[in-house]
């Protein structure tokens, strides 16, 4: 097996200190405000991200359980496998959001609808794309209660 290598590109600054704090959702939670710290070697890629209203975060989730295959997703009374989740407790603790962009403050993005750890490492960002990113005939196999 090939060795996998991730750098992180910077860090969420938020205030959810710890796991029991964040949300499920963070786009259920439109109020929250968090930052994304871009380290400085990694900053020229912001370039024009500003031309975006939203942005999908890739973080790693470091104080996730690994190697969980089974979940029980809330308001559900059995498990599950961790792949038909979105449990952060998986072999590889990747989050992913689509948060929308307030503002860019040089090197900081302040974002809403992120639920990641104060301290999370962040992997990658991609800007959010309606025309390819949004299925309106997708299904899901749980749903969230607002």
């Amino acid at each position: 097996m090939t060795a996998i290598e991730c750098i992180p590109i910077g860090v969420v600054r938020s205030p959810y200190r710890e796991r029991g704090d964040a949300p499920r959702q963070g786009r259920l939670v439109a109020d929250i405000i968090a930052e994304i710290h871009i380290f400085d070697a990694y900053v020229p890629g912001l370039e024009n991200v500003e031309r975006s209203s939203h942005l999908i975060v890739l973080y790693w989730l470091d104080r996730a359980e690994r190697g969980e295959l089974l979940a029980k997703p809330p308001g559900e009374t059995r498990t599950r496998g961790v792949f038909s989740t979105r449990s952060p407790a998986r072999p590889n603790p990747i989050g992913f959001g689509i948060v929308d962009l307030v503002r860019r403050d040089g090197g900081v993005l302040v974002v809403r609808g992120l639920d990641a750890l104060d301290g999370t490492p962040v992997l990658d960002i991609k800007p959010y794309s309606p025309e390819i990113d949004c299925i309106p005939e997708a299904t899901g196999g749980w749903h969230i209660k607002k």
